[in-house]
């Protein structure tokens, strides 16, 4: 289980995490949802241990990795998850297959010569074949997702963390992501949060969906609750309406206002 108390984490001049409150149980798929800049990504980061808390404690397993100060801890602990990036961050100059079995190195002590089979096997559980050869450069935008999600699978973890998986995607292809995160996570029995703004993608592959407004935990319940919801915040999200209690800042345009005033 995974479970953040009083989470917090700022940036020069910029609060981002102001006390997140959440648990991850074991074996559910968590969506989180949110605006741009609430803090949904900097709380997956704190989740793995690539950004410290300034306070708070994330607790996994009964391991407060916030504890964790030794780099040989924090990299045992991190051996546990694996990670899709936003933006799939594949290396340019590395094939399909290389790019696959990067971590294999690091994360494992598997023998270099079984990398290439073991690459060919996950993108297989994605959907791929016969692409280990390609480099990145030659593939589609849903291809390099694939290939990004057989890379967080390959040295098979326990937790699987989503950024964003299907931005930048068209419909169909975010629904293939959909699916293969539902279908991955019934394979491999894995716990996963997913961070998104895509409400179709939250409402299709949730165990639960917690919504982070301004740096805390607004919401967090199934799927039918949250479409059920009467929380003025929360409806206004989801269903995507400009005008509401949330108040977007937009100051190319305009001073940002709060409840009819200027700030």
């Amino acid at each position: 289980m995974i479970e953040a108390r009083g989470v917090q984490k700022s940036y020069p001049g910029r609060p981002v995490l102001r006390g997140v409150d959440l648990a991850v149980q074991e074996g559910e798929t968590m969506a989180v949802i949110g605006g741009s800049g609430c803090g949904k990504s900097t709380f997956l980061k704190c989740v793995i241990g690539l950004v410290r808390p300034d306070s708070g404690s994330i607790t996994v397993d009964g391991t407060d990795i916030t504890r964790l100060t030794r780099e040989a801890d924090v990299a045992a602990y991190r051996r546990r998850f694996g990670y899709l990036f936003q933006e799939a961050a594949l290396f340019d100059s590395l094939s399909v297959w290389e790019n696959v079995s990067f971590g294999l190195r690091y994360l494992t002590s598997l023998p270099p010569s079984r990398f290439r089979a073991i690459a060919k096997d996950k993108l297989a559980l994605v959907g791929l074949k016969d692409v280990e050869d390609l480099r990145p450069s030659e593939l589609s935008g849903g291809m390099k997702k694939r290939v990004a999600l057989a890379r967080a699978i390959a040295a098979e973890p326990s937790y699987i963390l989503y950024d964003e998986p299907t931005t930048g995607l068209d419909p169909i292809m975010s629904d293939v992501i959909n699916d293969l995160i539902l279908d991955l996570q019934k394979a491999l029995n894995t716990t996963a949060i997913v961070v998104t703004h895509d409400m179709k993608s939250a409402y299709k592959v949730a165990s639960r969906i917690a919504m982070i407004h301004e740096g805390r935990v607004l919401a967090a319940d199934r799927p039918e609750a949250i479409k059920a919801t009467k929380d003025p915040y929360v409806r206004q999200f989801v269903d995507g309406l400009s005008q509401g209690p949330i108040k977007m800042k937009l100051k190319e345009f305009e001073p940002e206002t709060v409840e009819g005033g200027a700030r």
